[in-house]
Order: C-alpha cells, then structure tokens, then sequence
C-alpha cells in the first residue's frame, strides 16, 4: 500500500478548508444559497486528481457533520447532512472525484477538464435534488430545479470557468518539484 506524503495531506486539508471559507460567502437566495464552495471542489479535483480531491471533500464533509461551522450560514452537524441541502453538500465529493478521474485519465488535457468538470456538476445537481425532493414535502421535479439548479447554472459555468483556468496555471507550480524528482 503506497503511503500517504505529507504533502498530499496538506493539500487535502489546505482544500477542505478552502471548501470551508467558500461556503460562507453565500447569498441566501433561497432553500440552496449562492457561495463559491464549487470553486475550491473543482479545483480539488483538477489539481489533486481523482483520489486526493475526494478525500479533500470527504474530509470538509465529515468536519462539518462532527458539528464544526463548515456549512454555508456557519451550520455544521449531521442535521444538515440530512436536511434540503445536504445532498449537494455530500455531492462534493462525487463532483470532485469525477473531476479527478478526468483530469488523470487526460493529463489535465482542456476538453477532458471541461467535460470532467460538467459531469462532476450535473452529478452534484443529481444528488442535490434528490435529496431536496426526498425532504421537502409537496416539491415536485420542475420546482426543485426551479428552486435547487436553475438559478445556479449561469454561476456554476462561470466556476468551470475559472477552475479549467486556475488548473491549467497552477498544476504546474504545485507539482513541479514531483517531476524534477524522478
């Protein structure tokens, strides 16, 4: 069993947090509130590949249900794990997992990122809206989405956006050293 660095440690716990932070910038809009917590999930993904960006957000998600404030609107526990928006809370490790699987698969190639990126996003809506149709009483399909992914999609894209961007810059200053080394 290969072992874990403390690099790689550090960078999953660097991107928890960030998930963390991106959280509590959000604008209540609604039962799903606008924040920037996708942002750092993609990136997790793009940059620290399938494995390492999963861990990421299984780590933001079991801080916050252990009861740290991690959650958008400073809420943490399990009840929120269960609550409208829980799924696309637990969603973020999906998304960053598929995002990873691409961005190894490809080598970070742009079309695989963009299609990873969108895959791990429609993902995230899927389990996200699932769960807010299994909470919410009386939602049907249409008025979840009008509520939980319409009004989230013009953002969203422009997160894809700026973490195809971001990946493509960073990825070779974050790992520079691992390939002078072998």
């Amino acid at each position: 069993m290969k072992e874990i660095r403390i690099r790689d440690m550090t960078l999953c716990a660097l991107f928890a947090a960030l998930t963390a932070v991106c959280s509590w910038l959000a604008i209540p809009i609604g039962p799903v509130p606008i924040n920037l917590a996708l942002l750092p999930v993609l990136l997790a993904g793009g940059l620290l590949g399938w494995k390492y960006g999963a861990i990421s957000q299984l780590v933001y998600v079991l801080v916050g249900a252990a009861g740290a404030p991690v959650f958008s609107g400073f809420r943490g526990g399990v009840g929120v794990l269960v609550g409208p928006t829980g799924g696309y809370i637990i969603g973020y490790v999906v998304c960053a997992l598929l995002v990873g699987l691409a961005a190894d698969k490809f080598r970070r190639r742009v079309p695989a990122l963009i299609a990873g990126m969108i895959l791990g996003v429609l993902a995230l809506y899927l389990l996200g809206t699932a769960q807010y149709l299994f909470v919410v009483e009386n939602k049907n399909v249409l008025a979840a989405l009008g509520a939980c992914v319409f009004p989230f999609l013009p953002g969203d894209a422009a997160k894809i956006a700026v973490a195809l961007l971001l990946t493509n810059r960073l990825h070779p200053v974050l790992f520079r050293a691992k390939k002078t080394r072998a």
